[in-house]
């Protein structure tokens, strides 16, 4: 059984909270407690983020029931998205409390959005799990209150993997990861996530780098199951306000958003993005009934839309 490697108390919280294991979990876990680099990929629900984190989890609650744990880095998790590290932050709050960690294993999340009072209490209590982009790991480096905080990751996680494998983003990226390993003194272990990567050996190559062995590759095989829906607004412009496709679309977009908790609408940019919303809300008679995420939004604004 998979959940044989963690402590009681993790396998009872699993089973009660969420289940019985995916098979992209039941592959992971074992490779993961092996310390071997992981590179997983699956499609999105199958588990990934606690295929990655619940064998660090539990190895830091098993500590803390010796001892109080030291601050320190512990757990480096990383995403080319910054908007998921909040999310990130929020999720791993449920295993934390559930394992009885809360206070014990800290979880913050250090951006650029983080305020500077922030920054200060984190360089001088530093958590066990940091949740990052790698822009800010890059200046977390290049400064001397943050390589005293990494000093003591052991296990940095790769987010999306697939967003940045190919891109100057990933370039350097890699080359934080070679700096992350000198500052360390040691092969930190590496968990790359991704739901889309191909081809997997390139992706488990680029995520090792040169000079380890290769990676556990975990990618389970299914039949992924898609259910896609294609309208278009409609044709007769005579009929539209303003002779424009925009109102038809904020209409259908209002419309399919009575019914469920969160709907996600993506366009081209961000002009496009407020003015969407700006025609959804006219709809519903609401200021806030729809909200915009991108970079020119106010850090305040983007977490209550997050």
């Amino acid at each position: 059984m998979p959940l044989s490697l963690f402590s009681q108390a993790t396998q009872d919280w699993f089973c009660k909270n969420v289940g019985t294991p995916t098979s992209v979990q039941a592959m992971a876990w074992p490779a993961v407690a092996s310390g071997r680099d992981v590179l997983v990929s699956a499609p999105t629900g199958m588990g990934k983020t606690l295929a990655a984190f619940l064998y660090w989890l539990d190895r830091l609650g098993r500590e803390c029931n010796a001892h109080p744990l030291a601050d320190g880095v512990r757990v480096l998790y990383i995403s080319p998205l910054k908007s998921l590290g909040n999310d990130i932050r929020e999720n791993l709050q449920k295993p934390l409390n559930g394992l009885g960690l809360q206070g014990l294993v800290r979880a913050e999340v250090r951006t650029g959005d983080t305020s500077s009072s922030d920054r200060a209490r984190m360089g001088k209590h530093p958590p066990q799990i940091l949740i990052t982009t790698p822009e800010s790991l890059y200046l977390l480096l290049t400064s001397k209150t943050g390589r005293r905080m990494l000093s003591t990751v052991e296990c940095v996680i790769c987010d999306e993997l697939h967003a940045i494998l190919d891109s100057k983003r990933g370039v350097h990226l890699a080359l934080s990861l070679e700096r992350l390993d000198h500052l360390c003194g040691r092969l930190v272990q590496r968990i790359g996530l991704s739901a889309t990567v191909k081809p997997l050996d390139t992706a488990a190559a680029f995520l090792t780098g040169p000079a380890r062995a290769d990676a556990a590759i975990v990618a389970p095989k299914g039949e992924k199951k898609i259910d896609i829906c294609i309208e278009m607004p409609e044709a007769n412009k005579a009929i539209l306000h303003e002779k424009s496709v925009w109102a038809a679309i904020a209409d259908r977009v209002y419309r399919l958003s009575q019914d469920v908790r969160t709907t996600l609408a993506f366009t081209d940019g961000r002009a496009s993005a407020e003015r969407l919303a700006h025609q959804i809300n006219s709809i519903a008679g609401e200021a806030q009934y729809a909200r915009t995420h991108h970079g020119c939004v106010s850090r305040e604004q983007r977490l209550e839309a997050e």
